[in-house]
């Protein structure tokens, strides 16, 4: 299995959101985004998804196999049921979800006592976690992930990290988040993009996901905080 490779510019409105980069997702990893807010993360994911942008890319997203992407939104249709929603993958393709597995994400994801809810009675983090089973449930090569865990309280945080990293090894994945401390724990490549472009950055030792108190992560989690705090200081 080859990279997923995008390059090029991206212009919205005619300007440049930044210079030309090369996002490389080498296959089998987890690589995280990290930046500023409004610098086109999330325009890079759906780039990537193969989704329109409200702008143009000169440049080509390059191997890119079947994806499932996990929006910032969790789009869940408020006719269907927790359950319902997260097979939604498989009824629009008009097959059946494979109920076993099924089961063992809702179970795993705390969504089993709210398998027969409307999102309507749902909390946003229950929300949310419905919208990571439906991306887990599909099963692809490459996962595309905006901000998944934001709404989640700390304790469920790490639980739907660890979940999230033992149903996707082996997949290529590229998450876009704000928290350092999940792209140390979870990360094999973490990239930060800004206005001045795209930088790979040092991740800790050892296979993710590691332990939130593990010295490497606490060290990452510093480092790049600080680089962060540089970008919006410049």
């Amino acid at each position: 299995m080859r990279p997923v490779v995008l390059s090029g510019q991206v212009r919205i409105d005619g300007q440049a959101l930044f210079p030309p980069i090369r996002l490389e997702l080498p296959p089998g990893q987890w690589t995280s985004l990290l930046g500023p807010s409004g610098v086109g993360k999330s325009t890079l994911l759906r780039l990537i998804a193969g989704l329109p942008i409200g702008g143009s890319l000169a440049g080509r997203v390059e191997n890119r196999p079947p994806v499932a992407l996990m929006a910032q939104d969790p789009g869940l249709l408020p006719w269907l049921t927790t359950r319902q929603n997260a097979a939604l993958g498989p009824r629009l393709r008009g097959q059946a979800a494979d109920a076993a597995r099924l089961d063992s994400i809702l179970a795993r994801a705390g969504l089993a006592d709210h398998a027969a809810k409307y999102p309507a009675a749902l909390s946003g983090g229950q929300r949310q976690r419905v919208a990571l089973a439906r991306t887990l449930m599909e099963d692809r090569p490459l996962v595309l992930l905006d901000e998944p865990f934001s709404a989640l309280d700390a304790r469920m945080r790490l639980a739907m990290q660890d979940l999230a990293a033992g149903l996707l090894i082996g997949r290529t994945v590229l998450m876009v988040t704000h928290d350092p401390a999940e792209a140390a724990r979870l990360s094999d490549r973490i990239c930060l993009l800004t206005e001045a472009g795209l930088t790979t950055e040092p991740t800790p030792a050892g296979p993710p996901p590691r332990a939130p108190s593990d010295p490497g992560v606490l060290a990452c989690q510093g480092a790049l905080l600080t680089r962060l705090t540089q970008e919006a200081a410049a």
